[in-house]
């Protein structure tokens, strides 16, 4: 279940029932599927080391979920893309 904080921010609870707050750097569109760019979303953030996670925009009983991307290639594909979307907007 996601629950929308802000435009930037959203909690995500795991299958164990432990909740993450993660905020989204970039969300596209891919081969006709929802990607989201997102790091934990700490206060005292080291900019230099954040570690950035793909998730997937799924539906499963007609509830939107979010699901890490298993497959390499879309995996290295997608992120690729958020990259040079990343960096497109520092321009």
């Amino acid at each position: 279940m996601v629950d929308q904080y802000g435009s930037d921010f959203i909690s995500i609870t795991d299958e164990d029932g432990t909740e993450y707050e993660l905020e989204v750097l970039t969300t596209l569109e891919y081969n006709g599927c929802t990607y989201l760019a997102v790091i934990p979303a700490e206060e005292s953030q080291d900019t230099v080391n954040l570690e950035v996670s793909i998730l997937k925009s799924v539906e499963e009983d007609g509830e939107p979920l979010l699901c890490a991307v298993e497959d390499e290639a879309e995996l290295e594909a997608v992120y690729g893309l958020v990259m040079d979307s990343l960096y497109e907007e520092e321009k």
